[in-house]
């Protein structure tokens, strides 16, 4: 399902999805309102991308949204001014949830805004994102929790971590060439890229 946002007290404008026609959305996701969809990407049954509340949301070419995928955001502005707190800039413009480019995010995974994931990292099944900036080429391994922190580029968190403070991710160990998931996400995203077109082919 690929709709509109409806106009409230905190989303004054109604926004029809961006989706670039390299990119294929199963028609059991949800994508709704100010979202923006770069190419060759894969929205598997069952995710929502709702920008309905905070917005925009943004995720960047050949990344995948995985099955029961949730993306959603605090609101980013009430009665017409904006709500700063709840908005993270990217390469200088403002979003409420920016994904960057070839990142997979896994089964059940949920990015709640204000929340950005860079390019190039792999999030695990079943993890939250929240109120977190997690930066390039990490790996956050499955039932991890995050919530208002940075995460530095090139890191890994360990499974069902909960990491709260910056002290925490400050610590958090870094990816080396013995880390078994080093690799992960690319064969990751090379699949759901595949899956993209291959599906967007046999639907033409």
């Amino acid at each position: 399902m690929i709709e509109k946002n409806v106009v409230t007290d905190f989303c004054a404008k109604v926004s029809e999805p961006v989706i670039d026609s390299t990119t294929y959305v199963h028609p059991l996701a949800a994508v709704i309102g100010n979202v923006i969809l770069g190419k060759h990407i894969m929205v598997s049954p069952m995710a929502s991308v709702r920008g309905d509340e905070g917005q925009p949301l943004y995720i960047g070419d050949h990344s995948n949204v995985q099955d029961g995928v949730v993306i959603h955001a605090l609101e980013t502005e009430l009665d017409g001014k904006p709500v700063e707190k709840n908005l993270y800039g990217v390469n200088g413009r403002k979003y409420a949830v920016y994904v960057g480019n070839r990142v997979s995010l896994a089964h059940q995974v949920q990015i709640h805004g204000p929340a950005v994931v860079m390019d190039e990292t792999f999030v695990g099944m079943k993890s939250l994102v929240f109120k977190s900036f997690v930066g390039k080429q990490c790996v956050i391994e499955p039932g991890v929790i995050l919530m208002g922190v940075t995460v530095p580029d090139g890191r890994y968190v360990p499974a069902g971590s909960v990491i709260k403070t910056q002290e925490q991710a400050d610590q958090l160990p870094v990816i080396t060439d013995d880390y078994p998931f080093k690799t992960l996400n690319k064969g990751v995203v090379h699949v759901n890229t595949a899956l993209a077109r291959e599906y967007l082919a046999v639907n033409k």
